[in-house]
């Protein structure tokens, strides 16, 4: 443990943001970096608890009382190799994940709990100002070669892990950068692409190649894959959008939000668009779908300077606290406030959309519809609309935000003919390997849409089933998925 009684005499401090005023103006991240001091202080707060489940919460399994109590001894060098030990990239998942192991944090049961995600990225932020992170090439060849066919964070985890086991990765990514849905999904201001940018540098410094514009499966063919390759990894996501099968979908100002999230990064590393703009300014937005895709289109859309913005959720507004039947340590199903839903706009629940209206193939409006959620005799949930709620929101521009319904088929997918499970995911063994021999898979194309902290997870459970498959034993560390499932 840390200090003996620091969650008694500290309290949670957390970092301060930027003021919205300022940040409006820019795509910059938002934090601003706590002091070396006050992080050693919120790490005093880490209490022995006896069993700490924020191992629970994490999906990685990251051993937190231990780097928690190395930072609060000023062993920040020790704290960094206790993190790494289990998490690839704590710069990624301590500025974009949303913290489950917090939610789990004993100290959380009646307080405030330990500013975890704040400790694990002052650790890795450290370690590059300090010169601590290094390319750590292997130091032996097995002379096996794995495709790993996607650069999300899955197949970098699972790259980087198996590229350690040295053996020879090749990457393959469809766009013209690597880092999949943290390259383009992501805004700047939640993570700016130096940070993915300098993470990629190192792992080429360390032996992996990176091929992108290669769509596999359209311009490079599964066969020459499969005869290329003694293993495959499928990281490539589930970007098959929801659809929201309503009349005007084809309405010119209707998009999906990937298509304007990713615009916007694209401007901001210096790209010349080839489509039409996907643009917010001086338009009354409307976002459809309540996540994490939601907002992070809000903030876009404020920042584009739009003239309102407002963002429907199909399902009823969650309570302040928990219910009865969400105890602690499951994740807080409470009402939630993102950076983005602090700086403007309206956030909308229980309301259904019936229409796209325009003119001259144009969008002009929306109309909506309140609904109420019911349950059936077999427990099933139904949304009812309520009689009489309908109403119309003039738009110019609505960004649909519904999540994704799994991985795309056509191609790669479908050409090695792998099962599907009912949700239309990839089906795997517990070695990630689907029903084709040689050929695994991880990531959101087998558990659906989700976390990057879980998207880590999965690649390093693929690259330990990998090296399993080609050595006959693991020269990797023990998955640690099994703690948080």
């Amino acid at each position: 443990m840390a200090k003996a009684n620091g969650f008694i005499t500290i309290q949670r401090k957390n970092a301060a943001y930027r003021p919205i005023a300022e940040r409006l103006k820019d795509y910059n991240e938002i934090p601003e970096p706590m002091s070396a001091e006050e992080i050693k202080q919120q790490a005093a707060r880490c209490m022995d608890c006896g069993i700490p489940f924020c191992h629970q919460g994490c999906p990685l399994g990251n051993v937190i009382p231990d780097f928690n109590d190395l930072v609060y001894e000023n062993r920040w060098r020790e704290a960094l190799d206790v993190l790494l030990a289990t998490n690839n990239f704590p710069e990624f998942t301590g500025r974009v994940c949303p913290a489950p192991c917090e939610a789990a944090c004993v100290l959380g049961i009646n307080q405030d709990p330990v500013t975890i995600k704040q400790v694990e990225v002052s650790i890795i932020d450290r370690a590059y100002e300090e010169g601590w992170i290094t390319p750590q090439p292997p130091t032996y060849r097995t002379g096996k070669k794995v495709a790993v066919i996607g650069s999300g964070p899955a197949g970098m985890a699972a790259a980087e892990q198996l590229n350690r086991a040295g053996h020879l990765v090749t990457v393959f990514e469809k766009a013209d950068r690597i880092g999949g849905l943290l390259i383009y999904g992501i805004p700047d201001f939640k993570m700016d692409k130096n940070i993915l940018q300098r993470r990629v540098d190192l792992m080429a410094a360390e032996g992996i190649e990176f091929q992108t514009n290669t769509h596999v499966g359209i311009d490079y063919s599964v066969a020459k894959l499969k005869a290329e390759y003694d293993a495959i990894i499928l990281t490539n996501g589930a970007e098959q959008p929801r659809e929201l099968p309503v009349p005007g979908f084809e309405l010119e100002g209707v998009h999906y939000a990937m298509d304007f999230l990713t615009q916007q990064n694209r401007r901001n590393l210096g790209d010349t668009l080839t489509e039409p703009d996907i643009l917010a300014n001086d338009k009354t937005v409307v976002i459809i779908g309540g996540g994490d895709t939601g907002s992070d289109c809000l903030g876009t859309s404020l920042r584009q300077g739009a003239k309102e913005v407002i963002q429907f959720e199909h399902k009823p507004q969650p309570p302040n606290t928990r219910p009865i039947h969400n105890p602690w340590p499951d994740w807080p199903m409470t009402l939630m406030k993102s950076t983005s839903h602090e700086e403007g706009g309206k956030q909308e629940f229980s309301i259904a959309t019936k229409a796209f209206e325009g003119s001259d193939g144009k969008l002009e409006r929306l109309r909506a519809i309140k609904v109420e959620l019911a349950f059936d005799e077999h427990g099933q949930r139904h949304f009812i609309e309520v009689p009489d709620s309908e109403f119309t929101i003039e738009t110019e521009l609505v960004l649909i935000a519904a999540g994704f319904s799994g991985p795309v088929q056509n191609g790669l997918v479908r050409d090695l003919g792998l099962k599907l499970t009912k949700r239309h995911t990839i089906w795997v063994d517990p070695d990630k390997m689907t029903s084709v021999s040689g050929v695994f898979a991880a990531g959101d194309n087998v558990r659906g849409q989700s976390l990057v902290v879980w998207a880590i997870a999965e690649g390093r459970d693929a690259a330990r089933g990998v090296d399993k498959y080609l050595t006959g034993r693991v020269h990797l560390p023990a998955s640690n998925t099994a703690i948080a499932s």
